[in-house]
């Protein structure tokens, strides 16, 4: 082996969502995934994607990007990669349709280059021959992949479970994979999501008899709240719709993005349901209607969430109204979804869960027995598991040991894992980290850092109108926001303006606004510490001077 095969995970290890993974080997080096993360406090934040600063460091050895599915944490940050760098995207047609959808939005000096592959289609890339293979997952057209190089074989698993009769009647190409593992795999990177959890993820059929159930028996409105992207449910909700004889009113832009989507390529149910705008909802007989929703996470913006409030200006429920929440519950949001199901069984709805029927929801990611199936078939030399927190990553490794692999390490973001024939090892960091984003703009850390300080301690402003000289012409004037309440806190408020003033006068003259600022703001954060306990963000603006 001349040069080694190189792992950088960019993001997606040591983490959940945001995936981003570079192969590399001799002169290539290949991007597995794209993805985003959302904000779980950073204020103002819409995404978060990966640090791309390795990738365009290397921009010349970058021959494409491969994406294993149409999910946001691993097509999201394609527009910020692409306008940086010019490589083309293979990945399978429903992710290549939605990632279309996003990439309109932005301007590129060159159309981006979006090609379809298809399992078990080979394509030769640079030093590499990529082989995607059909998996199951909680979105359509769900693809792993294989990477051969003189280096060895790579096996990345992508998202996946093995559904024993997925909806759309595309298997988890198990023959295909034992296949490749009888030649010799060098690498496996395997989804570690539910390392935590014994068994077996379950399949859709069990959940679309379980929604079956609830609307046939729903007298009245129905709302069935999921993920958008999980299109076999989707269609599944459409077709029971049809079959009874329901109109079907679709809220939420991701959901009827993925429907509209979904149709053009074949994936819903022929005939579709009736469907009606939002205008007509409230027209439509309670017993008439079913209504997919976004929101089962209780967001703030999405249909669900308004519904609940009585805020959705063309949707309200009534008592006997009955809201199915078909997914599980994102560790951290379980005090808004608890808070989103007491407003709606205040207004008399029936609302069913999990708790109520475990066949609800099925997890898109393989469980324990399913992990421990992909690692027999493929029989990797090395192993090392992806997509999923430290602990993900810790379980799934001792699980790989136990199973006989000779080599398996743990790596996070950053790290760059070389293998050559004398095994496996970290060999170096680089640059990784993650980019905020707000309406397509990057934000510096140092907003960042601001918004976080405004909203612990607020914000106070200063103004100083001075003479040429930087001498004061009148008293300085405040203004407070998130601090004290002004009306009740005249006083205190008055107090800082004198003692900025009298700090402020023993400058001597001509003296700059640099240090007026740095007085003024010195002396009102002590003033605010020693009565308020804390030091508020504190500005100063000089104004006056003569140009």
């Amino acid at each position: 082996m001349n040069s080694p095969l190189r792992i950088v995970p960019l993001g997606g290890l040591g983490e959940v969502g945001m995936n981003c993974l570079a192969v590399e080997y001799a002169n290539t080096i290949l991007v597995i995934d794209c993805g985003v993360t959302f904000p779980d406090s950073e204020p103002g934040v819409d995404i978060i994607h990966p640090e791309f600063a390795y990738l365009l460091e290397h921009r010349e050895r970058v021959k494409a990007v491969l994406i294993t599915h149409g999910h946001e944490d691993h097509i999201g940050a394609l527009p910020y990669l692409l306008q940086d760098l010019d490589v083309p995207v293979y990945g399978p047609e429903y992710a290549l349709a939605l990632a279309r959808e996003r990439l309109a939005e932005f301007t590129f000096d060159k159309p981006p280059r979006l090609l379809p592959i298809k399992p078990r289609e080979r394509l030769q890339l640079g030093d590499f021959e990529v082989e995607p293979y059909r998996v199951t997952h909680s979105i359509p057209d769900s693809t792993g992949l294989v990477l051969r190089s003189a280096a060895g074989t790579v096996v990345h698993s992508g998202d996946f479970k093995i559904d024993p009769a997925p909806p759309d009647e595309e298997y988890f190409d198990l023959d295909f994979v034992q296949a490749v593992g009888r030649d010799g795999v060098r690498l496996l990177l395997s989804d570690s999501t539910n390392v935590d959890v014994a068994g077996v993820a379950g399949g859709e059929a069990s959940v679309a008899k379980a929604l079956e159930r609830h609307i046939k028996a729903a007298p009245q409105r129905i709302v069935v709240s999921m993920f958008g992207s999980n299109v076999h449910r989707l269609a599944a909700v459409l077709k029971l719709a049809r079959d009874c004889g329901r109109h079907t009113l679709l809220l939420g832009r991701s959901l009827q993005t993925h429907a509209r989507i979904a149709e053009k390529l074949g994936l819903l149910p022929k005939p579709l349901p009736t469907y009606i705008s939002p205008e007509m909802a409230q027209a439509v007989p309670r017993g008439d209607l079913l209504v997919l929703a976004t929101g089962s996470q209780a967001e703030a913006r999405a249909a669900l969430a308004r519904i609940a409030a009585g805020t959705h200006h063309q949707l309200k429920l009534a008592p006997d109204d009955t809201v199915l929440l078909s997914a599980r519950m994102i560790p951290g949001r379980e005090r808004s979804v608890h808070a989103m199901v007491s407003d709606l069984e205040r207004l008399g709805v029936r609302v069913v869960q999990r708790y109520d029927d475990p066949q609800l929801h099925v997890s898109g990611h393989a469980c324990r027995d399913e992990q421990t199936q992909l690692i027999k078939l493929v029989q990797p030399r090395s192993f090392v598991p992806v997509h999923g927190t430290f602990h993900h990553l810790k379980r799934h490794a001792e699980l790989a040991r136990e199973l006989g692999v000779p080599e398996v390490t743990v790596i996070e973001n950053g790290a760059v894992l070389e293998l050559d024939d004398d095994g496996m090892r970290v060999a170096r960091h680089v640059e990784s980290g993650r980019v905020h984003v707000q309406a397509g703009n990057e934000l510096a850390e140092v907003v960042l850092r601001d918004r976080v300080l405004m909203s612990e301690v607020g914000l106070v402003m200063l103004t100083l109108d001075v003479d040429d000289a930087g001498a004061l012409r009148g008293r300085p004037r405040i203004l407070t926001r998130g601090v004290v309440w002004e009306d009740e806190e005249r006083d205190l408020l008055d107090e800082v303006c004198a003692e900025v003033q009298r700090a402020t006068d023993l400058l001597p003259l001509p003296t700059t606004d640099e240090a007026l600022r740095e007085v003024a703001c010195r002396v009102a954060r002590r003033m605010f510490r020693d009565e308020l306990g804390f030091r508020p963000l504190t500005h100063c603006v000089v104004t006056g001077r003569s140009a």
